[in-house]
């Protein structure tokens, strides 16, 4: 689906951006058929798998979209269906084992159960405990006009029984940060701080800090900008924020997507200082879906589809940024609409076919120059 960016028929079904004119559905890919090289995988069988974070024993958490249910369904952007069901979850990688330690949330996908949106980004807190953004994509009111939809767009906090520490999509429909479109939200990349919680509102273009009491404040919005549509004409592409991450000098790390029509090498990563206006720290790359520091202050961005959303071809990229915004790719080939990264050490970890149901993966790729 699309609303704000593609981060609908690739980061989510039901979610993100509806252009000025129709995009072709790009087709699912297949789970690739084995690991390349450099790559072993840690973890398999997950359902469109999204965000990933290490907790503080070493573990891996995973965010799975899931894989719909049986419905409701309602039409999605692209003639398609989509269904509801709570198949989505978070899945723990450790000790060579894996094991969802959140089930039963909700997920809207389609009724092959590809494309999900749910669960899109974990993190932990400092207070040790596991938080979690679930997707929607779309206006807030879906969630009246469908009550089963009535939970997502919102941070939550895990637990025995999990609770909402703040309801994004309610904000955006309120506040609308960016001012420029009718209120639309999806939820995805968060980070924890000693402040509370930073969440990417893909589909509001902006970054909202969810302090300790569940109060949300605006920390920084992302412009449009004009951009060549396919049949010629000249369009205003929304940016569609994917991720957050901090910076060794304290600053805080957003990529974009971009929105339609996804054009390659025009994607960005924003430094946002709060307080102060965003500005472009690094340019060139095509529609990132996520970011993560690793130790020496290398910075690493991983791309969904590195030749862009509309080429068909779905071979995403991890891609290392120097101090100065240069990059170049250090994983290509084996990445297959990748969805998340995390770092440890001297490896990064991937969720590989963030748009699969029950193919999706977890693979260590070396970021050994």
């Amino acid at each position: 689906m699309i609303t704000k960016g593609v981060v609908a028929a690739v980061v989510g079904a039901a979610a993100l951006l509806v252009p000025a004119a129709p995009v072709p559905a790009a087709p699912v890919p297949a789970a690739p058929a084995a690991a390349a090289t450099g790559f072993r995988t840690i973890a398999s069988g997950l359902d469109n798998p999204r965000g990933i974070t290490f907790g503080t024993h070493g573990e891996l958490y995973v965010a799975e979209s899931g894989r719909g249910g049986a419905g409701p369904c309602q039409a999605g952007p692209e003639g398609g269906q989509v269904c509801f069901g709570r198949s989505g979850a978070i899945t723990v990688v450790a000790q060579g084992r894996q094991w969802r330690v959140v089930s039963g949330l909700p997920s809207l996908a389609s009724p092959e159960g590809t494309e999900a949106t749910g669960p899109s980004d974990v993190a932990i807190g400092e207070d040790g405990r596991l938080y979690y953004t679930l997707g929607l994509g779309g206006s807030p009111d879906l969630r009246t006009q469908v009550p089963q939809l009535a939970g997502m767009a919102k941070l939550y906090r895990a637990g025995r029984s999990p609770s909402v520490l703040a309801d994004i999509g309610g904000y955006e429909k309120s506040a609308n940060p960016d001012g420029v479109s009718p209120p639309d939200t999806n939820p995805n990349g968060l980070l924890a701080t000693e402040r509370g919680q930073l969440v990417v509102d893909a589909g509001g273009n902006s970054l909202v800090q969810v302090g300790r009491r569940g109060r949300i404040t605006t920390v920084a919005t992302f412009p449009r900008r004009p951009a060549k549509a396919p049949d010629g004409t000249t369009i205003d592409m929304e940016a569609v924020p994917t991720a957050v991450t901090r910076g060794p000098d304290g600053a805080y790390y957003v990529s974009e997507l971009t929105g339609f029509p996804f054009p390659a090498g025009q994607a960005r990563i924003w430094r946002v200082v709060p307080g102060q206006a965003p500005r472009v720290f690094a340019s060139g790359f095509t529609n990132i879906i996520d970011l993560a520091w690793a130790p020496g202050g290398r910075l690493y961005a991983l791309e969904i589809a590195h030749k862009g959303l509309l080429s068909g071809d779905r071979t995403g990229a991890l891609i290392r940024v120097d101090r100065k915004g240069r990059h170049a790719v250090v994983a290509s080939a084996g990445l297959t609409a990748p969805g998340g990264v995390a770092i440890r050490g001297k490896y990064a970890y991937v969720t590989n076919c963030s748009v699969c149901q029950g193919t999706g993966s977890v693979v260590r790729v070396s970021l050994r120059s």
